[in-house]
């Protein structure tokens, strides 16, 4: 997909509200695309149309991608999703999203076994290397997660950390997921502090401590995340 300012439709799964599209949104209005945010838990998830956006972008949230029944919607969500993987159609999974995908492309997700809560640079595959993920570089990204997804079949695996193995993975140029999250703005860090308060306490890891890794990475990951995100844009054929 080449950089364009053509009008284009991203729509947004969004779980909780804080989790959003954070400091790569003003990289996708400036490529043309509208946004539209779902509020996944409250919409009528059947009533939309898989392939009516040009991007569907599928954000975090606190729950497992496999807890459709203690959280109805989610099984829902998930056939949305599948839809739209099915028709090989442009699709960007954050953490929960990511799950999701490879959830419903036939793989594994399970608990970690421990919290993955912080931030920490990526080792690259030699598939990541030559991904849209090499313009990370060195950068730290934010993990905050508890489960993990295996590699779905067919999918290049693209990096990982010593905690966890399956960090991010690709199918083709359309559907690419990401376990960490690239999006999380520091200047609003404070909102995923209160929100994820009780798991933070649960975890044992220090907000303040936290605080302090956003505010210190931020000015890097803000710029580069925006650069992994136009690679993958213009990787997709027009």
């Amino acid at each position: 997909m080449a950089s364009s300012t053509s009008r284009k439709t991203l729509l947004a799964l969004r779980h909780v509200h804080f989790e959003d599209l954070g400091t790569l949104a003003p990289s996708f209005a400036a490529r043309g695309f509208v946004i539209e945010y779902v509020d996944a838990p409250l919409a009528d998830l059947r009533s939309i149309d898989a392939l009516a956006p040009d991007l569907l972008v599928v954000l975090g949230g606190p729950i497992g991608a496999f807890d459709d029944a203690m959280y109805p919607f989610v099984a829902d969500e998930l056939a949305l999703v599948k839809a739209r993987l099915d028709a090989r159609a442009p699709i960007l999974g954050i953490c929960l999203g990511a799950q999701l995908m490879a959830r419903a492309l036939g793989a594994k997700v399970y608990p970690l076994g421990v919290k993955e809560i912080g931030y920490a640079p990526l080792t690259l595959t030699d598939a990541g290397q030559t991904s849209p993920l090499a313009a990370l570089g060195n950068a730290s990204v934010l993990h905050w997660h508890g489960d993990q997804f295996d590699i779905p079949a067919g999918a290049g695996h693209l990096a990982r950390t010593a905690t966890g193995e399956n960090q991010a993975f690709a199918l083709g140029t359309y559907a690419l997921g990401l376990q960490f999250h690239l999006e999380a703005d520091a200047a609003r860090i404070e909102s995923w502090l209160v929100g994820h308060a009780c798991e933070l306490s649960a975890a044992k890891i220090d907000p303040v401590a936290l605080r302090t890794q956003a505010s210190e990475h931020h000015a890097r990951l803000s710029s580069v995340a925006p650069a992994v995100v136009g690679r993958w844009l213009d990787a997709m054929p027009t």
